[in-house]
C-alpha cells in the first residue's frame, strides 16, 4: 500500500521539513550519538536528525520513499544509513542506538504494534531514549491524516502501559493544527511520548 502511495505522488507525500515534533524535542538529538528512524518514508525525520550530527539509521518498506529520501539527504549534504525493512518481520540489533524515533508509524493494529514496540525497545540501549509521536482516537473526527482506525492509534493510558517500567519523560495528548504535506493537514488530535529505557 505504501509504496503504491508514495510511487503515485509526484513528489513529497509529507513534504521535505522534519515533524514539528521533532523539531520541538530536538534537546534530544545529541550530536554523535546514534538514533533510529522507525518507518521513515520519505526521509524527512531522519535527514533532521543527522543535520543534528547523529549517526542516523532509517527503516523503511517503499523503494519510492527510500529513493527520495537518499535524494533529500544528498540535497541536504549529509547521510543516513537507509535500509529497505520490513519491520514486523525484522531481526532487530539488540541495544544498537541511542535514541529510537518513531513519527506517525500507526499504520498497524494492536497485534502488529506489539512486534514494533517491542523491535524498537530492543534495539534501544540500556538509558536510551524513545520518541514517539501519533494520533489519538479522536483523530477519527478529524480526519486530517493517519488511518481510519480507532484502534491503531495512541492514548496515553496505553503508552504508560506499553511501557510499563521505563521512565517516562512525556505522555501528552493534545490538539493542534498540523501542516505537514499533502499526507498530514489540519486540525489534528497528538500525542507525545517519550521515555528512558532502563539502565
Amino acid at each position: 500500500m505504501w509504496e503504491e502511495r508514495y510511487s503515485k505522488s509526484d513528489g513529497y507525500v509529507f513534504g521535505t521539513d522534519p515533524a514539528q515534533f521533532l523539531v520541538e524535542h530536538s534537546a534530544y538529538l545529541t550530536a554523535g550519538h546514534t538514533a533510529l528512524s522507525v518507518a521513515d518514508g520519505e526521509g524527512r525525520n531522519s535527514v533532521y536528525m543527522a543535520e543534528k550530527g547523529m549517526d542516523v539509521t532509517a527503516y523503511e518498506f517503499a523503494p519510492t520513499a527510500i529513493a527520495r529520501a537518499r535524494d533529500l539527504a544528498t540535497e541536504r549534504g549529509v547521510s543516513v544509513d537507509f535500509r529497505e525493512v520490513d519491520i514486523l518481520n525484522h531481526d532487530w540489533p539488540e541495544g544498537a542506538f541511542d535514541l529510537v524515533a518513531g513519527i506517525f508509524i500507526q499504520f498497524v493494529g494492536p497485534e502488529a504494534r506489539k512486534i514494533q514496540f517491542e523491535g524498537m525497545k530492543r534495539s534501544l540501549k540500556p538509558g536510551g531514549v524513545l520518541l514517539l509521536h501519533g494520533y489519538t482516537p479522536e483523530q477519527l473526527e478529524f480526519g486530517t491524516g493517519g488511518p481510519p482506525f480507532a484502534e491503531n492509534m495512541y492514548t496515553e493510558d496505553q503508552l504508560a502501559d506499553d511501557f510499563d517500567g521505563w521512565e517516562i519523560l512525556e505522555n501528552r495528548a493534545y490538539e493542534r493544527e498540523v501542516q505537514e504535506g499533502r499526507g498530514h493537514q489540519g486540525m489534528s488530535a497528538l500525542i507525545d511520548f517519550v521515555a528512558r529505557k532502563p539502565g
